[in-house]
């Protein structure tokens, strides 16, 4: 079993690289949901719909996010009706989020709506949320509070980051299946995603550390950045914010409780001595993503490494 650790679009490029590797039913892909929001009304989970939508073939290329040749009809109407726009729902995607929000109001977990979601839309590999419980990231800025999706979408990540903290962390715990994939995986592999708010928010989740630390299975972690720059979002600016030095070494730092190998790009070569420092072992290769060739390649290279 394979247990893949990710949020955002980044982790997505190489949880479909695995599913395409590996047989996807051994596979389980536990998913940040500090990044949940609601949208008029609606209960929607960016980072789990991301990867329901890549496992089910269904996600728009192009975008990263979201469905293929959705349509925003329903989103036209709500602005034309004096609402606000700056979160982008299609019409098909919305009918995830409809049901999501029925099915919580009924008292239904998140963890069981996911699983819907997968049987429904032929998904067979397991995805689970990292936590039933809520949690949000919250950011400090000049201009007071937002969440994760105020920052990063509607105000395009530009405004500075004074702090964030991850609201309800505390008295949330792993949905179930989680620790104990953890526990029984053969490989655990920790996706190139933002690690303040994508893998930051799963590793706070109490029980999920320790859990890392205390599996038999070898534990890998792909860098998401190149040169000390991420290859998309403000990754490199949250590591400052928190202390961590933007560059491998830094992420290294982060991980070093539970990482066993840590994949950096050919580019960042010359840092593998300060990681190798730390007492993890370095695989250097190019961690591009860009076609789903390049996603199989970094996959089969993870697997090989951590053998």
């Amino acid at each position: 079993m394979i247990v893949l650790l990710t949020g955002g679009t980044g982790g997505a490029k190489l949880v479909l690289g695995f599913h395409e590797e590996t047989a996807p039913e051994d596979l389980v892909v536990v998913c940040n949901t500090a990044d949940d929001s609601v949208v008029h009304g609606l209960h929607v989970s960016p980072d789990v719909d991301t990867i329901v939508y890549t496992l089910a073939g269904l996600i728009d290329p192009a975008k990263g996010w979201g469905i293929r040749g959705d349509t925003f009809a329903v989103l036209d109407q709500l602005q034309r009706l004096g609402n606000e726009s700056w979160f982008r729902l299609g019409d098909r995607d919305i009918a995830t989020h409809l049901t999501r929000t029925r099915m919580l109001a009924q008292g239904q977990p998140l963890s069981l709506i996911t699983a819907t979601l997968c049987r429904e839309l032929g998904v067979s590999s397991a995805v689970l949320p990292m936590s039933d419980e809520r949690v949000e990231t919250r950011l400090s800025t000049p201009e007071g509070e937002l969440s994760f999706q105020e920052y990063f979408v509607k105000a395009r990540w530009q405004p500075e980051v004074l702090s964030l903290r991850y609201q309800g962390i505390e008295q949330c715990r792993p949905a179930p299946g989680v620790l104990e994939a953890i526990r029984g995986a053969d490989l655990v592999a920790v996706c190139p995603s933002n690690p303040a708010t994508s893998i930051g928010p799963i590793l706070a989740v109490p029980g999920i550390r320790e859990a890392l630390r205390e599996t038999s299975a070898r534990v890998a972690a792909v860098s998401p950045m190149v040169r000390g720059r991420s290859f998309s979002g403000p990754a490199h600016r949250f590591m400052a914010i928190l202390g961590v030095e933007a560059s491998v070494a830094g992420l290294a730092g982060a991980y070093r409780d539970f990482v066993d190998v840590l994949v950096i790009d050919t580019e960042d070569r010359d840092l593998q001595p300060a990681v190798e420092k730390l007492g993890i072992d370095v695989k250097a290769t190019s961690i591009r993503m860009d076609t789903l060739d390049d996603k199989r390649r970094l996959a089969r290279e993870i697997l090989r490494f951590s053998s």
